[in-house]
């Protein structure tokens, strides 16, 4: 199968090519640097499938252009898929497939890794060694031991990260509509949102973004929290209400804040602006902060979890070639 690759990347080159290699070569990859929009949604003309990530647009003006073009595939690099509209794939007849589940550690260990950075100041101590400041002033962290750690939704990564974090020998909090035995097993609590904000020294987010979790955390969830508090969002951007948290940052209610995701990240992440200005004032104002860590969208990047990724999305499209069903299919009978 053709099959037409958006906002692809020499990573995404190389695990794909490797993929569709073991699975004997038969599909053609055709790699194209711009992200899909319904502007660039032409570019798939011959192909029988599309496959995007996590900041492409695939809304009913875009899968209508590819549609229109014979795609019937749409085969995501993503477990999220907040970025389809999923009632106008349906009714062009286009499949959506995604990845489930690639590396829960990946992301799971990269949140632990921004918790530890952030109280320990790591990223301004690399900086200030650097300059020949050896001072300490400034840097002053806290054992994790025995401190709250509030994670909210306990899937496969949130899972992993309350593991890790019973590790620190922390006491576990969660939430989830579907509480996990087996944590509680080991020791995590349940509680709801606020109740969790409210004793929880570290926030974690882990949750899908749905049309109840965007800006889950707002100004009235902030007011909730324990006075500065670290927040850490991997998940998705739009969790986050960025403008609240900024005036959180300032009035001290957030004491530490670390991101991998970013609500208007689409223009931003992924691309190399060092040469530009920056014209997200939102953004920029963010990076103003000696307490806020950002990293670009890289809590998943790893070579464990680029293979899963890249395998996956590769039986799915040999499949759906085969049987006209993907194996990790994004169902829609519930919006006929």
């Amino acid at each position: 199968m053709q099959v037409a690759i958006f906002s692809a990347k020499p990573y995404d080159r190389q695990f794909l090519d490797a993929a569709n290699a073991a699975a004997g070569g038969r599909h053609h990859l055709a790699y194209l640097e711009a992200r899909l929009s319904p502007e660039t949604a032409v570019l798939a003309q011959g192909a029988g499938a599309v496959c995007a990530f996590v900041n492409d647009q695939a809304d009913a003006a875009a899968l209508e252009t590819f549609a229109a073009a014979g795609v019937r595939l749409l085969a995501l690099r993503s477990a999220g898929f907040n970025n389809v509209d999923l009632a106008a794939a349906r009714r062009l007849g286009v499949t959506v497939a995604r990845v489930p589940a690639y590396s829960p550690e990946s992301v799971a260990e990269h949140t632990v890794a921004m918790i530890l950075a952030l109280n320990r100041r790591i990223h301004r101590a690399y900086a200030r060694v650097r300059e020949g400041n050896f001072a300490l002033d400034g840097l002053l962290g806290f054992d994790l031991k025995g401190r709250s750690v509030g994670i909210v939704g306990t899937g496969r990564i949130g899972a992993a990260v309350a593991r890790i974090m019973l590790g620190f020998s922390c006491r576990v909090l969660a939430h989830d509509p579907y509480p996990d035995p087996a944590l509680e097993a080991l020791g995590v609590t349940y509680a709801t949102v606020p109740d969790l904000l409210a004793a929880s020294d570290i926030v974690t987010l882990h949750c899908p973004l749905t049309p109840g979790t965007h800006h889950l955390i707002d100004a009235a969830a902030i007011r909730h929290m324990r006075r500065g508090a670290m927040l850490i969002n991997t998940s998705r951007g739009a969790i986050v209400d960025t403008r609240a948290a900024i005036a959180g940052l300032k009035s001290g209610a957030i004491g530490l804040l670390g991101l991998d995701v970013y609500e208007e990240e689409g223009d931003l992440f992924f691309e190399d602006l060092s040469g530009q200005v920056l014209q997200d004032d939102v953004f920029a104002r963010l990076l103003t902060f000696p307490n806020v860590l950002v990293t670009a969208h890289q809590a998943f990047f790893t070579a464990e979890a680029l293979t899963a990724i890249a395998e996956t999305t590769i039986a799915n499209i040999t499949a759906f070639e085969e049987t006209g069903r993907a194996v990790h299919e994004v169902s829609t009978e519930k919006l006929a």
